[in-house]
């Protein structure tokens, strides 16, 4: 005898196959779940009542289209036995029952790892409460309203786009720790928008919402709502609506701050608006349409391409299609699909697989270091091997299953040369040299100037002449200075002569301190005047070329200090310096050659040799442009008013052959160093970090 069905189940229907084929949806209420039956399972389960497969079989037969056979009488029963639909009729069943009471009754340590990666909190029962405020927020959802959002919107961003450099600004002013905690604060706000929007559409098409609360993924909240019934709603328009809702909401609340943002004065409003109108754009369409992970551009997929339990689906696929290309097993799909709805669900399911290892080994690394690392390393590893290791090594243990086809196809072969030739790949030292940004340095220059308004009188240099350091290159004059020179001379000349007679003559001693110091004014009277005919000499300030030369320079003439004379490019060798990082500087040594290859493609490369290797890591990035923050290629953040590199980079000094030019460079190097094979520098990469974290 079959087993009888449980009473509180009922039947929906569903959405129509691609092939046009009718589904029911049967809802379990105890457990809030719901079960899509195809067309043939539901005439089988419409015709329960016969009792035997055999009975059921022939009245499905008889009474439609449909040939079904006891075998998948059979497995419908599998199916609701499995899924706890049907009542138990005697001890067998209730031993069956404890038994999958037992399995999923998981140990203490099970449990506790299960919670601390996602558990739900519920907080409120709104359904009553939804019922009583729909017609006071159904506005909401009408076509004006829709309209007057969009036109609302359009306004709001041709207005920001008047006002451009003042949002920009508005943007920089809110990075702040003030500002990050307004948009979380505005985070929770717009979040709960969402959910109610969820509830409230979910309500409009009669669906039941059980609950309302929190869920935490690895300990980071997020509010959800409970709209299961929608599986109940045929129409896909409905479900449709249901799903994207929450999105709505938050681009209306968008397009609504933005407007007011352009109309609102000064204040504490217009940078709350600000908030809404930036914050809410980047939550909706970053994350929330991602559909790669159960978020509302998962579900709004489903119900778009009308497949359900896509993920599972498409993995299933995926998983097929991964050892048909190892194994060869010529096994038929998991499920009958078109050539290019299966490359779809491949591709999909590669896709899901690279961004949820992105996502939760970010995640794994957030969780390292916002816990002291006693627990952080534990929780680490609890990450990586829940959403990463386990499943690889449920996959393995499916291949241990299928180890019979496998050793018995040719595909096995050609899979383990391909292992073999990655391995070796991974192991042969064929990496001989070392990458890193680097910066060359500017030759050391000085503009020539006067102090002030002079007449020239000579000029001893000519463009891109050689000079040494403190060699005269042109000399002035002015007559005022020859003029007050003069004057303090004769002055000085007055004062000695007085002094003397005041020595000799016994009725002036007495006046020789005041004459004494007197005479010794002028004389620093005149040191300063020497001073500044000494300025009108101009000289190398050191050894170089001379550059710019100011034309048509005729002795005669008179020129002023804001105009240049001309340039001195030191000719000292060329320097770069390079940061490397931990692997690449256990593999350099001095004198190791080096090339640079500016980032401008204009320039050419220079060769040259390693002269010095700082003793420890940089603390703080001088050189700017080679910032991550700036484009550059070094990790980085911003602490203060210096840029720190994110991660142990050291300064290595690099002279260069050929001559310095005017300016700095950004570019990279390449520098000679000892063979490194993947693995080593993998197994390098593990072991600074153990050493930096760890002080091992």
């Amino acid at each position: 005898m079959l087993p009888t069905l449980r009473a509180e189940l009922s039947l929906y229907p569903g959405p129509a196959e691609p092939d046009g084929a009718p589904t029911w949806t049967i809802r379990d209420p105890v457990r809030n779940r719901f079960f899509r039956l195809s067309w043939p399972a539901f005439e089988i389960l419409s015709r329960w009542w016969a009792g035997t497969p055999a009975e059921i079989a022939k009245a499905v037969a008889d009474e439609t289209t449909l040939t079904p056979t006891e075998d998948e009488v059979l497995k419908v029963a599998e199916f609701l036995v499995n899924n706890q639909l049907t009542q138990p009729a005697d001890s067998g069943d209730s031993q069956r029952l404890a038994a999958q009471a037992e399995a999923e009754r998981h140990s203490w340590f099970h449990w506790l790892l299960h919670h601390y990666l996602f558990f739900r909190i519920p907080l409120v029962r709104p359904d009553r409460w939804l019922t009583w405020a729909l017609p006071l927020v159904a506005w909401m959802g009408s076509g004006w309203f829709r309209k007057a959002s969009i036109g609302a919107l359009l306004l709001g961003l041709f207005l920001v786009g008047r006002q451009w450099d003042s949002f920009v600004t508005t943007l920089v002013d809110t990075l702040s720790l003030s500002g990050l905690v307004s948009y979380a604060v505005a985070l929770s706000g717009v979040k709960l928008v969402h959910e109610l929007a969820h509830a409230f559409t979910a309500k409009k098409h009669g669906c039941r919402v059980p609950s309302m609360g929190v869920a935490f993924l690895v300990l980071w909240p997020m509010l959800y709502t409970d709209v299961n019934e929608s599986w109940t709603l045929p129409e896909r328009r409905k479900r449709l609506q249901i799903g994207s809702a929450g999105i709505v909401a938050e681009l209306t609340v968008a397009a609504w701050a933005t407007l007011a943002w352009a109309f609102l004065p000064e204040g504490p409003f217009k940078e709350a608006a600000f908030i809404l109108a930036t914050l809410t754009w980047i939550s909706s369409l970053a994350i929330n349409l991602s559909p790669f992970m159960r978020f509302d551009g998962y579900f709004i997929a489903m119900d778009t391409l009308e497949m359900p339990n896509l993920h599972p689906r498409s993995f299933a696929m995926a998983k097929w299609w991964l050892r048909e290309i190892l194994f060869g097993l010529g096994r038929a799909p998991p499920e009958p699909a078109p050539a290019s709805k299966r490359r779809a669900l491949i591709v999909f399911a590669i896709a899901v697989w690279i961004y949820r290892l992105v996502l939760f080994l970010s995640i794994a690394a957030m969780v390292y270091h916002f816990f002291i690392k006693a627990v952080g390393v534990v929780l680490f590893a609890v990450e990586i091997w829940w959403f990463i290791a386990m499943p690889i090594w449920n996959e393995m243990r499916q291949w241990e299953k299928l180890k019979a086809p496998i050793l018995a196809g040719s595909r096995l072969k050609w899979s383990l040369g391909a292992l073999g030739v990655v391995i070796l790949v991974a192991l042969i030292p064929w990496q001989g040299s070392v990458s890193a940004p680097a910066m060359l340095k500017g030759a050391q220059s000085a503009d020539l100037y006067l102090p002030f308004p002079a007449r020239l009188e000579t000029v001893n240099v000519r463009h891109g002449q050689s000079v040494k350091r403190g060699e005269v290159l042109m000399t002035f004059s002015t007559p005022d200075l020859e003029l007050r020179k003069a004057v303090v001379l004769a002055r000085m000349a007055g004062k000695t002569a007085e002094l003397e007679a005041a020595t000799l003559d016994i009725f002036l001693r007495e006046k020789v301190g005041v004459v004494r110091e007197d005479l010794l004014k002028v004389q620093a009277e005149l040191t300063a005047l020497d001073a500044e005919v000494d300025r009108l000499t101009v000289v190398a300030p050191m050894d170089g070329i001379v550059f710019d030369i100011l034309p048509a320079l005729k002795p005669g003439a008179w020129l002023s200090p804001r105009q240049k004379l001309g340039l001195v490019v030191g000719d000292a060798a060329p320097v770069a310096v390079a940061y490397v990082d931990e692997e690449g500087l256990a593999r350099i040594r001095d004198g190791a050659a080096v090339t640079f290859t500016a980032t401008a493609p204009e320039s050419p490369s220079r060769s040259g040799q390693v002269r010095h290797i700082a003793p420890s890591p940089a603390k703080t990035l001088p050189d700017g442009a080679l910032a991550s923050i700036h484009g550059g290629g070094i990790p980085s953040r911003v602490s203060g008013q210096n840029i720190v590199p994110e991660g142990a980079f050291t300064a290595v000094r690099i002279e260069l052959d050929g001559s310095a030019p005017l300016h700095e460079a950004t570019g990279w190097v390449s520098i000679d160093g000892e063979r490194s094979s993947l693995i080593g520098r993998f197994a390098r990469s593990i072991l600074a970090v153990l050493i930096r974290e760890w002080g091992a």
